[in-house]
């Protein structure tokens, strides 16, 4: 099983959420956790420590990719020179891979100083994720961590200023490297898409498009839930919302 969260925006997190994730943790022991991006909620050294201890906290391993507040808002010099420091003194590699049992998780920073909201992927990504899907084990389920989503909804307000630039063109060339799921945050709403029908990619399976709600801020959009995804082993994903009635995330 494999926990995904997102857009924990440290600085604004809600602690009983942090303590429902703990105890999810240790009661279904999950393979892996993957985060995909707003770590903080203002790119500070305190927030990116505080997520930091969190996340060591599950005991589970876990793959993190940067948000676009995982950058300087306020610091200029910062975010036009330095953008990430912060984030890789806390977690290191913005493009960590990490293989479980069942999954194989590439994870890919779509952050940019110019498209920090947007997104952009490049084509050396492009190339360079395509010759690590294809070195994967086939057997195991082939996912893409990123934070920006590949697509919205025609329903969505925010519509295509929200997927990265060159997504499009990522998606023909790793879908046909055995890709199945993308996971992402950033709209902080939970959603599935099957990319492969919207965007007639040509493969023979599913290519999931997973968004998730925000796990653990009160920043909540369109007064929804604190909610994570779960990943099993076929690739099913189910949604989890935050009870506060029982303090703890229930399935829905």
């Amino acid at each position: 099983m494999l926990l995904h969260l997102s857009d924990l925006h440290f600085g604004t997190e809600r602690p009983e959420c942090l303590t429902a994730i703990q105890q999810f943790c240790r009661e279904q022991r999950p393979e892996l956790v993957v985060v995909s991006g707003d770590l903080t909620q203002r790119a500070r050294y305190r927030e990116f420590f505080h997520c930091k201890q969190f996340l060591d906290s599950l005991n589970c391993p876990y793959l993190v990719v940067p948000g676009n507040h995982d950058i300087p808002l306020y610091h200029l010099w910062d975010r036009i020179f330095n953008p990430f420091t912060r984030y890789q003194l806390f977690f290191g590699n913005m493009e960590m891979t990490l293989e479980t049992e069942h999954f194989y998780v590439i994870g890919v920073n779509s952050i940019r100083r110019r498209y920090h909201t947007r997104g952009h992927i490049s084509l050396e990504q492009i190339q360079q994720i395509d010759q690590i899907l294809k070195r994967a084990p086939q057997h195991k389920i082939k996912i893409i961590a990123a934070h920006q989503p590949f697509y919205t909804s025609p329903e969505d307000p925010h519509g295509i200023k929200d997927c990265p630039v060159l997504g499009r063109m990522a998606l023909d060339v790793w879908s046909k490297s055995g890709l199945k799921a993308l996971l992402h945050g950033h709209l902080h709403q939970s959603a599935v898409f099957d990319l492969n029908c919207l965007y007639r990619l040509g493969v023979e399976h599913p290519v999931l498009d997973i968004h998730a709600g925000t796990a653990t801020s009160y920043r909540l959009h369109h007064a929804l839930s604190n909610s994570f995804n779960v990943i099993d082993a076929q690739a099913d994903v189910r949604h989890y919302q935050f009870s506060l009635q029982d303090l703890e995330f229930v399935l829905v």
